[in-house]
């Protein structure tokens, strides 16, 4: 089995699948990061990137993966901020706890594409599928967040699911087996109640977002 490093972003622009999520997912800008990702899916769908499926990569070694932007502060689960409905704030601490779910969960998806070899086509199609759903959700969440008066980045957040990443860096298995848990951290906060809850609020467009979210979960 060959072995290559792939450069830091900015030094290489990949036509082979499993190299170019290695790519995005060194990329620190988390609005750079998934738009390039939902372009990576379009690449993709138009026959654009090759796949070689038993190419050993490794990342490079002055490059950190995941990237990620200097904010949010990461801190323990029980620091994080209380959420609430009563005012524009509570609502943002919300909104902002799931796009930092929808962010790690874009970087949940490049690593399962780029880090385990020897996989079916179908594997690598659909963590991309994955990639693009999570860098859809994330950029509408941004977007609302921002016509708030916030962004994200503006609230502390925790690590919890990409050290369950780091946990199953060497078993393809238990990676897969993250899925779940991905669904039930972004369940807490994408659940139905939440979604009435917004709409009661006033706030129709976070509601709308998180129509879109439950949709794609249920598939």
């Amino acid at each position: 089995m060959n072995h290559s490093v792939t450069p830091c972003p900015a030094t290489v622009h990949a036509i082979e699948l499993r190299q170019a999520a290695l790519y995005w997912l060194a990329v620190p800008d988390p609005a750079q990061k998934a738009a390039g990702v939902r372009l990576l899916a379009q690449q993709w769908q138009q026959g654009l990137l090759a796949l070689d499926a038993d190419h050993a990569l490794q990342a490079g070694l002055t490059c950190p993966i995941p990237g990620r932007p200097q904010r949010p502060l990461l801190v323990a689960p029980l620091s994080v901020p209380r959420r609430s409905m009563a005012n524009v704030e509570g609502r943002a601490v919300l909104l902002h706890a799931l796009a930092h779910i929808e962010f790690n969960a874009i970087n949940l998806a490049l690593d399962a594409l780029w880090r385990f070899a020897g996989m079916p086509a179908a594997y690598y199609a659909d963590w991309l599928q994955v990639a693009a759903e999570e860098a859809l959700h994330f950029s509408l969440l941004q977007a609302h967040l921002m016509s708030q008066g916030f962004a994200y980045g503006d609230f502390p957040a925790h690590d919890s699911l990409w050290e369950l990443a780091e946990k199953t860096q060497h078993d393809v298995l238990a990676r897969i087996a993250l899925v779940p848990r991905t669904m039930e951290a972004r369940g807490l906060d994408a659940s139905p109640p939440m979604r009435a809850k917004l709409a009661q609020a006033g706030d129709h467009a976070a509601a709308a977002i998180l129509d879109t979210i439950l949709r794609d979960e249920i598939g």
